[in-house]
């Protein structure tokens, strides 16, 4: 696995900064492109909603790209966020593997 300092792109900024404001298109005629309401979208965009899978497919048949594409960016952020919090790698350090849980 790689690790980065730099936090990876979020999910908000890549629908926003890479879809939105090319296409022209406010959240409002995103929700409805998606079949979501305008708040699913506000919530996507400000991070304060996670990539599903079923959001996920959505978004790759409005922007004709793949399911991968979102799922896999929702990851790097999660994985990041994780390995940059102290109170979860605390809790994330305690695992140990199989054979010395059960020795």
């Amino acid at each position: 696995m790689i690790l980065t300092k730099r936090q990876p792109v979020s999910v908000g900024e890549m629908i926003t900064e890479e879809f939105m404001v090319p296409l022209e298109i406010n959240q409002g005629q995103l929700a409805s492109a998606m079949g979501v309401s305008r708040r699913t979208v506000n919530e996507l965009c400000t991070g304060k909603r996670s990539i599903t899978v079923d959001t996920a497919l959505m978004l790759a048949k409005v922007f004709g790209n793949t399911p991968n594409f979102w799922l896999n960016l929702q990851q790097r952020n999660d994985l990041w966020t994780a390995l940059h919090s102290p109170k979860r790698m605390k809790k994330i350090e305690r695992a140990r593997p199989i054979r010395e849980a059960t020795a």
